[in-house]
Parts: structure tokens; C-alpha cells; sequence
């Protein structure tokens, strides 16, 4: 799926599945930056081409990573993360010595929030609009 699409088609469903995920380094280290950061950004677009996720935003701070992503049905949001921190941190930590100071790349922990292309108010006026 092109980032210009907003709906994911197929065979029995149609749908629009957007993620924002916000994550960050273990003990909040300010290790997200020049080429660390420019290969983060390369190792999580290649891992979400891979796994079908669409990237619509990308943010990398020196901190924190902000991705928001359009998704498949077929894959839950603990998944998406799991194998992105998973992959970007062997990755990272093959590549970088520095970051093997660190017990691990990322904590475990992770925000998610979700957007389709209306808001949550619309639908709830479209819903009681609706009733039978």
C-alpha cells in the first residue's frame, strides 16, 4: 500500500487503521542521534515495509521516537512494536559498540494511540444519528 492511500482493500473488509506509537531509549538516554538516528530511521522503514505497515509520520528525537503508521487488520499494536524494537535494537546494537552500554536499546514500555479518518466525535454523532 502507497502512503497516499487511505483505506486498505481487500477481498471482505475495507479499513483505515492508523497507529501513533511513541517509544524510547532504556533509562531515556539521548542516544537517538546523527547517524544513530539516521539508522533507526532506515531500519524501521525497512521493517515496516516488511510487515506491511505504511509509514504516514515519522518523528526520531534524541529520546524518543514518534511513528505514526496505517496498518493491516491482521496485525495488534503489541506486535507492531514488539517487532520493531526488536529488530531495530539488534540491529542498532550490532552496529553501534556505544549502545551496548545500555541493558537493552528500549524500555518495554510504549504509547499507543489510534486515528482513523474521522474523529472520535463524528463517529459517536454518525452512531447515535443511526438508531434503529
Amino acid at each position: 500500500m502507497h502512503q497516499q492511500s487511505r483505506y486498505r482493500h481487500q477481498n471482505t473488509s475495507v479499513t483505515a487503521i492508523n497507529y501513533h506509537f511513541v517509544w524510547i531509549p532504556k533509562r531515556r538516554k539521548k542516544v537517538l542521534v546523527g547517524s544513530v538516528a539516521t539508522r533507526l530511521e532506515e531500519l524501521l522503514y525497512e521493517k515496516c515495509q516488511e510487515l506491511d505497515l505504511s509509514i504516514l509520520a515519522l518523528e526520531i528525537g534524541n529520546n524518543h521516537v514518534h511513528l505514526f503508521v496505517n496498518c493491516p487488520p491482521t496485525i495488534a499494536p503489541h506486535q507492531v512494536m514488539f517487532r520493531l524494537k526488536g529488530y531495530t535494537s539488534r540491529i542498532l546494537r550490532q552496529e553501534f559498540s556505544h549502545l551496548l552500554k545500555l541493558p537493552s536499546m528500549w524500555t518495554r514500555s510504549y504509547y499507543c494511540g489510534t486515528a482513523g479518518e474521522m474523529s472520535s466525535d463524528t463517529i459517536k454523532k454518525y452512531i447515535a444519528n443511526h438508531k434503529l
